[in-house]
């Protein structure tokens, strides 16, 4: 099946590429557009009161969507806002900032949490164990034996790294052993909408963030965490938001916080972004595509993809170069170690001149997988790649 009909407006913009990089910026489908109308139309008749709108109905809608997509329990657990790491920082500033904070996570986290726990390690009562996730065949057990060692206040991981395109061992085989202070945030951005995610045994448990940029297709601007159920957490880095419902009422006495997952929200963002995301999950939900149902669709993308460079046999980019050949230990992008930066980037570069676009992290050239994509898309690599 096609799904390029979808897509019909970001493909006319761009009849000769192969865009093999939605991991990074996935392409808009055609409902977004009128969700952005329809944001505007709601803005023109609800003027001061548009936030009425926003919070009485948008807001829930997409909560109770996100909920269903993620098997979690509590859709009013679900908060908003413009980007993770302003999510990410509202748990840390939760923690008493003149006590010792320990944490551990990995080595190849996204630059939210990997530039920001850098910088917090500048204060001399912040201690970052890090976890190398290569060789990857030994990362789960090592993983493992990491959260058993020591008591820590916060442990950061992904779902799918981000630099690799790998899954994470699952939460069912570590987080027991947990204990209970501890604070758990998984950074689902690159699992969000692209491999099944039943968050329901963990939701008084963990932290969940993610957004629609990547694989919720729905652009920038719209990021969410699921806030495990009960939490009383007070994050110093709060907004009008964070008590809405509260906001007419005196303002005296200790700072007072929601009672579900809005306590971490912020203050005004443009909503436009919840309203594009609203539509894309009505679509799915419409013509009954679930994540499941798509991620089997990629990994037949994915296979045939590797055929074809089976096919090639390029000195570069093939199964040796691979970071790790097994598709059910992936994500929807597949990378390739290369020897340097400058190998990756010359190739990206001459891939791009004839209309395939990759995107590249250092020595690794990584090549996303999208449902506007179709098997015969990947003979373009053919004409791209062959000669080298």
């Amino acid at each position: 099946m096609s799904y390029k009909k979808h897509y019909s407006r970001y493909l006319a913009q761009h009849p000769n590429t192969l865009h093999c990089a939605p991991h990074s910026h996935h392409y808009w489908p055609d409902v977004t557009r009128d969700a952005q109308l329809h944001y505007w139309d709601d803005s023109a008749r609800g003027v001061d009161h548009k936030w009425d709108i926003i919070f009485g109905e948008r807001v829930p809608s997409v909560q109770q969507l996100l909920a269903k997509l993620l098997n979690h329990p509590h859709p009013e657990q679900f908060v908003f806002a413009s980007n993770t790491h302003e999510l990410l920082y509202r748990v840390i500033t939760s923690f008493d900032p003149t006590q010792p904070l320990r944490v551990l996570s990995t080595d190849s986290e996204f630059h939210s949490f990997a530039r920001q726990i850098k910088r917090l390690q500048e204060r001399k009562n912040v201690e970052l164990t890090t976890v190398p996730t290569e060789p990857y065949d030994t990362f789960e057990q090592r993983w493992l034996a990491a959260t058993q060692q020591g008591t820590f206040d916060l442990i950061f991981t992904s779902q799918v790294f981000y630099n690799s395109g790998v899954v994470a061992p699952d939460l069912s085989t570590w987080i027991h052993q947990v204990p209970v202070a501890t604070q758990i945030i998984v950074d689902g951005y690159h699992g969000c909408g692209a491999i099944p995610t039943d968050l329901s045994p963990y939701a008084n448990r963990i932290f969940y963030v993610a957004g629609a940029y990547k694989y919720l297709q729905a652009g920038e601007g719209c990021c969410f965490m699921a806030v495990p159920k009960g939490c009383q957490l007070r994050p110093e880095y709060t907004g009008w938001f964070a008590d809405f419902a509260n906001l007419a009422k005196p303002q005296t006495g200790t700072v007072g916080y929601a009672d579900d997952g809005m306590r971490f929200a912020g203050a005004t963002m443009d909503f436009s972004a919840l309203y594009r995301l609203e539509s894309v999950l009505l679509w799915w939900q419409r013509d009954a595509l679930s994540v499941a149902g798509m991620h089997s669709y990629v990994q037949q993308l994915q296979a045939e993809f590797l055929t074809v460079l089976d096919e090639l046999g390029h000195p570069q980019i093939n199964r040796t170069h691979l970071l790790v050949d097994n598709l059910d230990h992936h994500g929807h992008f597949l990378t390739f170690k290369l020897k340097n930066a400058e190998i990756v980037e010359e190739l990206a570069g001459r891939l791009r001149a004839v209309g395939v676009e990759t995107d590249y992290r250092g020595e690794r050239l990584r090549f996303g997988f999208a449902i506007y994509h179709d098997t015969v898309d990947y003979q373009r690599l053919k004409n791209a790649l062959s000669g080298d």
